[in-house]
This record gives structure tokens, sequence and C-alpha cells, in this order.
């Protein structure tokens, strides 16, 4: 099989780029998100259309937010769309006349880096992508690794905290709800709160009071070695390096990769993650580490993953 897109559906835009075999993005075509899930196929068609009008594609591979199905062909459950049970794959078919794949979009990201990323190499792989929320993939052997029903790798509903914070799928304690963007998001904001002295330069970041921080803030001020920003980020890193040790004493695997937003920030939230994780690795003394990396592959991950799926069909 020769070209294949990989579509990416976010929040403002959905994404459709045409890739060759070497994970090269050739094409893209990008459209905003409609507001409701029918305009979403819609647009998703319109997309891979405009994409591939210069191209010969063979296939077409979706990453979509939420469960996929173990046929990858349904999206079982999104929260962000009212997809339940949505017959993604015949739907987006019989609209642009080509084989579509249906994948979660963060295994595409981890099979992407894997394959075209930081993850070149190793055969046993665990990604985590931290940004909103937080998602992850396993790579077993250096196959995708879904579990029998297609669900498998749901990492930010980990329970962590018995009891603990209330998250959008309805439980309480999930790991996302302390390691992800909106984590960092609350961390800054109480503690902004808290020691509004300490503060001084992510306040001036945004309209001065603690409710304006947003997420860039955050970073900025971190960057510019703000107490409250640095500190927010550690806090961050504890929960995700707990969350590491205990996925390695289920899949230990050779490396970990973190993705998604917050690990644009590199060394600065990379190196309070390795930390906690062999702080809280069981044996640690006595055992071998998994390398924690940085993503690659940044933005293009799930689209290069997804359009790989598609290509092995």
């Amino acid at each position: 099989m020769g070209l294949t897109i990989g579509v990416d559906i976010g929040g403002t835009k959905i994404a459709a780029g045409v890739v060759d075999e070497h994970g090269t993005i050739l094409e893209t075509s990008t459209v905003p998100t409609p507001p409701t899930a029918d305009g979403v196929i819609d647009a998703i068609a319109d997309a891979v259309r405009d994409a591939s009008a210069e191209h010969e594609v063979d296939a077409v591979g979706i990453g979509a937010p939420g469960y996929v199905d173990d046929k990858r062909a349904t999206v079982l459950f999104t929260p962000n769309l009212t997809w339940r049970h949505e017959a993604l794959k015949d739907k987006v078919e019989q609209r642009i006349d080509l084989p579509v794949v249906i994948e979660n979009d963060a295994n595409a990201a981890a099979w992407g880096e894997y394959k075209f990323g930081i993850g070149t190499g190793h055969e046993d792989v665990v990604c985590i992508t931290i940004g909103t929320g937080l998602g992850g993939g396993v790579i077993i052997g250096g196959k995708l690794h879904r579990g029998r029903f297609g669900v498998a790798a749901e990492f930010g509903h980990i329970r962590m905290v018995p009891d603990g914070l209330l998250c959008g799928c309805g439980n309480q304690g999930c790991w996302e709800q302390y390691a992800s963007g909106s984590a960092l998001v609350r961390y800054a904001r109480q503690r902004a709160t808290a020691t509004p002295e300490n503060a001084t330069i992510l306040l001036g970041l945004g309209d001065g009071t603690p409710e304006g921080v947003e997420g860039k803030h955050i970073s900025e001020a971190a960057r510019r070695g703000c107490p409250v920003a640095v500190d927010s980020f550690r806090e961050l890193a504890r929960w995700a390096g707990a969350g590491l040790a205990d996925l390695a004493s289920l899949f230990d695997p050779g490396a970990f990769i973190v993705g998604g937003g917050v690990s644009d920030e590199g060394d600065l939230v990379l190196d309070p993650i390795r930390k906690s994780y062999r702080r809280w690795l069981v044996g640690s003394r006595w055992r071998p580490h998994a390398e924690v990396l940085a993503a690659r592959l940044g933005g293009k991950a799930g689209m290069v993953g997804v359009a790989d799926l598609a290509r092995q069909g």
C-alpha cells in the first residue's frame, strides 16, 4: 500500500494529512470542527477529499477521541461529542469511497512515536499524553495493545485517589485529575490564591487574578522562575511519575514516552517526572529503570500514526 491519510479530530479543527510509508506528511487540509456529531463526519469527508485532491490515496485512518471497538469501526463513546456506538467507519466510507480504519487518538499517537519518533528501536513502550486530560497507548513486542474489546490503555481514568476529585467520566480520583493540563491550572490558581507574593510573575501574565491564570501563563512564568509556576509543574510531575511507576509494574516497558502539550516544556517537567518515577517504583534500587523520554513528533504523532495503521489495514 502506498499513500494513506491520517485524520486528527481536535476540539476546534479537523486535520487530514497525506502520509507516505516513511511517516512524512506530504499534504494537509484543515477544516473547523462543527458543533454537531453529524457535522463532524461531513467535515472529515471534506478534509479527506481536499487533502487527497492531488494524490492517489489507498486508505484513511481516523484518530477518534474516546472508546473504539475491537473491529476499529465504531466509536463506542466519546466524552466531547455525542457519539454513542457511532458507526464512524461505515459513515465516512459512504462519503469518500475509500477503506477507513478508526483508532483511538492516543493509541494513534503512541504508534506514531513508536514507529517514526522517539520510540524507534524499542519493542516495549508505554506512552502517555498529558494535555487537557491524560491518555495513553501501549506497544508490546512491536504491536499495539488494544485489549479484547479495543479500549485498553485508558490510563487517565485509573483511580489514583479513592473518593478523590470528581472526574468528567463520573468517577472520583482519576489520574487525569492530578496529572493533566487542567490539573496544572488548578494547582497554579490554588497556589496563587494562597501565596500571591510568590506568584507576581504569573499573575502579571494574566488579568492579575488567580482565576485568570491559564496554561500558557504557567509555562511562561515557570521559564521566568516564578516559584508558584515551578511548584505547580512539580506537583503535576509528582503525580505523573507515581503513575508511571504503577504502569511499570504492569507492563515493564523499555521506555515511557511522555507527549501532549505539557511535555513541550521539556526538562522543566520531564526531570521531576523521572525523579518521581524512581521514587515510587517498587524495588527501584534493584531493578532496571525504563527511560522516560519526551515525545518527538508533537502534534503530528496522531496523524502519522493513524495513517500508518490504516496502511496495515
